[in-house]
């Protein structure tokens, strides 16, 4: 959830600061500071917390599932759930509701934009024909694929853009094991989530390297885990792969010379 959907809950449900910061474990301070704008990236566990207690007060509807006999919670999950879900309740999910599983948390996905996929699809396409072309056993893969990140049964991801260098982790329903390289392309509704408890996830997961593509502020991020660096891009840079020490890149401003062709000079995330 981001800070602007928590922000419009607290306005509809007439949450004060305080009551937030109790009901969220947080200090009183540092939910002022969030939701005035003084702080621009709260720490992870901070967004964790508001997280979860907001998830807690949005209204909740039931759904059910024939396909699956059962019925789920999908605006508000409780605390007694959310952290112990698991891959075979993402399995489960009713298939119009998209949602991804990390550390047991279920997290609404909302459809992608048009512009979004345009991006992803362009990646994808100059970087498998330079892999093709490099050879090797590395694999790239776009999104829709479901990801069991730890090889555990409490995460479940779909990155918008991945390579897979170990083949035995790819099988035929999903990746079983760590991507090599990830790339999430910022959403209004999933910006905070990939900024921060994805980044977070990726690195601990043991991702080697990680980058957000953010299409409001034409930006690009990478995370260079493995080296411990972090490397700023606009969206007119050719931006390289580090994993492949810059022998494989990403034409970036030809992927926007062609969005702008498409849709104009102007245009939004």
């Amino acid at each position: 959830m981001t800070i602007e959907e928590m922000n419009r809950i607290r306005k509809e449900r007439k949450l004060s600061y305080r009551e937030i910061a109790e009901g969220a474990g947080v200090a009183l301070g540092t939910v002022q500071k969030v939701f005035g704008g003084a702080t621009a990236s709260p720490r992870y566990d901070t967004l964790q917390r508001l997280d979860h207690f907001f998830i807690r007060e949005t209204p909740a509807y039931q759904r059910q599932d024939s396909g699956v006999n059962r019925s789920f919670k999908i605006n508000r999950l409780s605390d007694s759930v959310q952290g112990n879900y698991t891959v075979q309740d993402y399995l489960d999910w009713p298939d119009d509701e998209r949602v991804e599983l990390i550390d047991g948390v279920i997290y609404n996905m909302a459809s992608p934009t048009s512009i979004h996929q345009i991006f992803d699809l362009a990646i994808g396409t100059q970087v498998f024909s330079q892999i093709r072309k490099k050879g090797g056993d590395c694999v790239p893969m776009i999104a829709p694929v479901d990801v069991q990140l730890d090889s555990d049964e409490r995460t479940m991801v779909q990155p918008d853009f991945l390579i897979v260098c170990d083949r035995d982790k790819i099988h035929e329903k999903r990746v079983v094991g760590t991507p090599d390289f990830i790339i999430e392309i910022l959403s209004p509704s999933t910006r905070m989530k990939d900024a921060f408890v994805k980044q977070n996830k990726y690195m601990n997961s043991g991702v080697r390297e990680y980058w957000t593509v953010d299409l409001r502020d034409r930006r690009v991020t990478t995370y260079l885990f493995s080296e411990g660096r972090v490397l700023q891009y606009s969206l007119e840079d050719i931006v390289p792969i580090g994993i492949y020490e810059g022998e494989i890149s990403i034409d970036f401003s030809d992927i926007s010379a062609y969005v702008r062709d498409v849709v104009g000079e102007k245009w939004e995330e």
